[in-house]
């Protein structure tokens, strides 16, 4: 973990598991039930520190995704997300680790979702954050995939992509853009992801290989209980796109937060976690862990 700042949220949480095909970050903390936190694209593990603070009494797992963050992609084609549930499922039997709950933010949430569709053993419960379970809307729905499957196929995007993106105050306002103005060090915590080519490459091959549809497809048969959690200032997955998800599915619950942006587990931890713990804890749901 040489390459792994000594400053960066949670470090000494920090290992390497060597799973094939990748060699995985993965933090761990706390005792309890399992629970996997999944980071949507071109983030990374460290997305949940503040939100791991305010869930008590449970085992929490946060892996960066394959290529993203500092897991060590071991193929350039498990990427998408059937590849990616896979290779998550694998890993959680090699470790012995029993998910009881998956929390997942924005694209992590349908990487939850299709993950509870194939581990032997279910999770009792899926919670999405902001979830991207829809395909972008209008003339980017059209461009934005083939534009990233372009660029993830040459051999110089990734190190474009980086330099184009990398600056403090380019960050900032693609934060800024998507609803939610981090601090300080929350801007500088994705200044670093960005700045490395290999996240970077990592993201454009998650965007190449993205294939949402099969699982929307699915949503009416989707039995695990799920709690959509949205906030009203996302500019990036706007409510709707749960709130259209959870009326399709036949154990799914939509709530909306009044404000914050994409980012609202960094933003206003306490306030996730409240709903969360509600949920996982309220002894009238079939989700109830005690």
């Amino acid at each position: 973990m040489d390459d792994l700042p000594t400053d960066w949220p949670l470090r000494e949480k920090s290992r390497l598991i060597r799973c094939r095909p990748h060699v995985w970050h993965v933090q761990v903390t706390g005792q309890g039930p399992d629970v996997l936190l999944l980071h949507g694209a071109a983030a990374s593990g460290h997305s949940f520190h503040k939100l791991m603070a305010h869930l008590p009494g449970y085992r929490l797992i946060a892996p960066d995704l394959p290529g993203q963050g500092y897991t060590r992609a071991g193929g350039h084609l498990r990427l998408g997300l059937d590849a990616m549930a896979d290779d998550l499922t694998a890993l959680c039997a090699d470790q012995d680790w029993r998910p009881m709950t998956i929390i997942g933010h924005s694209a992590g949430a349908a990487v939850a979702l299709r993950m509870a569709e194939i581990m032997p053993r279910a999770p009792h419960a899926v919670v999405g954050i902001n979830a991207a379970l829809g395909p972008f809307d209008g003339f980017a729905g059209w461009l934005f995939p083939k534009l990233a499957r372009a660029m993830a196929t040459g051999p110089f995007a990734a190190a474009v992509v980086t330099k184009l993106s990398s600056s403090r105050a380019q960050v900032a306002r693609l934060l800024a853009g998507m609803g939610s103005p981090l601090d300080d060090e929350g801007v500088e915590m994705y200044r670093r992801l960005v700045s490395r080519t290999s996240h970077i490459a990592g993201t454009l091959g998650m965007m190449a290989q993205w294939q949402l549809e099969p699982l929307l497809e699915r949503l009416p048969q989707i039995s695990v209980p799920t709690l959509l959690i949205t906030a009203a200032g996302d500019r990036a997955v706007p409510p709707r796109v749960s709130a259209e998800a959870a009326a399709r599915m036949p154990r799914a619950r939509h709530v909306a937060l009044p404000r914050w942006g994409h980012l609202v587990h960094e933003e206003a931890p306490a306030e996730v976690a409240r709903l969360i713990l509600d949920f996982l804890q309220d002894k009238q749901s079939p989700v109830s862990l005690v």
